[in-house]
């Protein structure tokens, strides 16, 4: 046995072992202990103090999703504890494994009037109650000498298929309490052994593949999260396949590839249902094919043989290999053997149509993804927020070569972003683009503070239409048209943040050319850098359902501006 510590000392040195480089959040009373605690680590674990507890979370996804590992929050009790909520529901959502540690209330005062209460006594709210739903595990420490045993069960089923976020509520004199546990020789919560499909349904699969005169790989998420870039390509080449993917799996597939059809769904590239009617067979990786990754494909799906690996069933129907992802991408090669195809000519991923108005000086969203597209350093990660800038983004923009591209579909929250962006910067110390509407910045962007303060090195790049854009399309092409409520003053970010952040080189830039200088120049800086673009908030994204509705015979759009039709990319 250890000599008696206090368990936040404890917990702090068990993190620095499962190699967690930094805890996210904001600070507290009754949370201060732990960040008392992670100072002793000596750096092993820094505490990132982050504006806002919603911004601490989607640091940790970001975190956890470009590394792959175990993404840590902390906060405290009441009001902080209650704003990890939407962000652990989007780590829910999209199976990010997250560990929120959440203080509370010294158990003594508890049911007896104490400030911030949710123990669920004497008439308080029950916090295991609200955070059971958006996690995997969630449980309450009443009995410090338990903690080691509820530790390595919380960071097990976190990362364990499918993955989530943990959530322990640890009462203030929990934390200071004395303890004595082992020292530990072994990771924490060793990972159960890899599921695999019975051989039979493996068999069975293999053959379909084996005699499909044509197969249209669908990508997921799931292909990122389980390291199975190579695997997926491996496979692809073995059938001649070609490969589309969801709106948030961009990267897990090389855009620029001969097989590559594009992105599938309602942001996606018409090409894909063409590929997908003239395929005779469908293999989902990595998908469940929610919809916005099916919109616009219903149709060819249900007359398309459908086979799904991952470790969930598909939310259409097929023949499902429930299991490893990873794993049985490497035993469908080893069936298919020595099999190999080229895959048929395409056209590969051709752009929607978009709307935009003429003459009014403002940029278009084509042209400003063309010079992103450009600058981007084949390792730097991308992500991308909620909104017509978002639509457009994931349409338009190709991922990197060897970075993330990510948007958060699981809940959609404006705002992902910014917190995402820079736990991804200080995880992995790559250049991080975050591209979102002045809507998201005005809810979280004021976590730049926080890239300054730790120098992360994010280029915010602000898509400002001075509009909640996507609601004002929608109040003009199915309401009857747009009422203004969505539409603000004018704004000018850049200078806002530049008098903010004297450090922070911000740009306002009107042409192409002066946001190709910009992102350059934040390049060269090191630290984060901010620039600013002006759009028309009534400039429609290739979003199917908005240019379905936009250019349909019966829709008059109302508006005092011409719109052009322009094929873009």
């Amino acid at each position: 046995m250890t000599a008696q510590t206090r368990l936040v000392d404890w917990l702090a040195a068990e993190l620095a072992r499962l190699g967690v480089q930094y805890v996210f959040g904001v600070g507290g009373a009754n949370i201060e202990d732990l960040h008392d605690a992670l100072r002793g680590t000596g750096d092993a674990v820094r505490g990132v103090v982050a504006k806002h507890e919603f911004s601490a979370v989607t640091m940790a996804d970001g975190c956890a999703r470009v590394t792959g590992r175990l993404g840590v929050v902390a906060a405290t009790s009441g009001g902080g504890a209650m704003n990890l909520v939407p962000g652990l529901a989007e780590a829910h959502a999209s199976r990010i494994p997250v560990l929120a540690l959440v203080g509370q209330p010294h158990t003594e005062q508890e049911g007896r009037g104490a400030f911030q209460d949710s123990s669920g006594a004497a008439g308080t709210f029950d916090a295991r109650a609200v955070f059971a739903p958006v996690s995997r595990y969630c449980a309450r420490v009443d009995d410090p000498a338990t903690f080691d045993k509820v530790l390595t069960e919380a960071v097990s089923v976190a990362q364990r298929d499918p993955k989530g976020p943990a959530v322990l509520l640890l009462p203030k004199d929990v934390q200071q309490a004395l303890v004595s546990f082992p020292v530990r020789r072994t990771p924490v919560g060793p990972p159960a052994p890899a599921v695999a499909p019975p051989p039979s349904v493996l068999g069975h699969a293999a053959g379909l593949l084996r005699r499909a005169r044509q197969v249209l790989i669908v990508a997921g998420e799931g292909v990122a999260a389980a390291g199975a870039r190579r695997e997926l390509s491996h496979l692809a080449g073995q059938l001649g396949a070609w490969v589309a993917v969801t709106p948030d799996a961009k990267d897990v597939f090389d855009n620029r590839h001969r097989a590559f059809a594009g992105v599938a769904g309602v942001m996606g590239h018409p090409g894909v249902t063409d590929r997908m009617r003239d395929a005779d067979l469908c293999l989902l990786v990595g998908t469940r094919l929610p919809v916005l990754a099916r919109g616009g494909l219903e149709g060819v799906l249900a007359d398309t043989p459908v086979i799904c690996v991952g470790p969930e069933r598909p939310y259409v129907a097929g023949l499902a290999l429930l299991g490893s992802l990873r794993e049985t991408l490497g035993e469908l090669s080893t069936r298919l053997g020595a099999c190999r195809r080229d895959s048929p000519p395409q056209q590969g991923p051709v752009p929607l149509p978009a709307s935009r108005r003429v003459g009014d000086g403002l940029a278009v969203y084509a042209d400003a993804l063309s010079v992103i597209a450009s600058v981007l350093p084949p390792d730097a990660h991308v992500f991308v927020d909620a909104g017509n800038a978002g639509a457009a983004a994931i349409h338009l923009l190709p991922a990197p070569v060897r970075g993330r591209f990510v948007v958060a579909t699981g809940m959609g929250g404006m705002g992902y972003t910014f917190g995402a962006g820079i736990g991804a910067a200080l995880a992995t110390g790559r250049r991080t683009y975050v591209l979102a509407g002045d809507g998201s910045f005005f809810m979280h962007g004021m976590e730049v503070h926080t890239a300054v303060e730790h120098s992360a090195p994010v280029t915010f790049v602000i898509f400002n239409n001075n509009a909640h854009a996507m609601c004002v399309t929608r109040e003009d092409l199915f309401q009857g048209g747009a009422r203004g409520g969505n539409t603000f003053r004018s704004s000018d970010i850049a200078a806002g943040t530049a008098a903010m952040f004297p450090a922070l080189p911000a740009t306002r830039a009107q042409t192409a050319g002066q946001l190709r200088e910009a992102l350059l120049s934040g390049q060269a800086d090191g630290g984060p850098a901010l620039v600013a673009m002006d759009f028309d908030p009534s400039e429609i994204p290739p979003f199917l359902p908005f240019l379905t509705a936009a250019h349909g015979p019966s829709h008059h759009r109302k508006s005092d501006h011409e719109i052009e039709t322009v094929h873009v990319g």
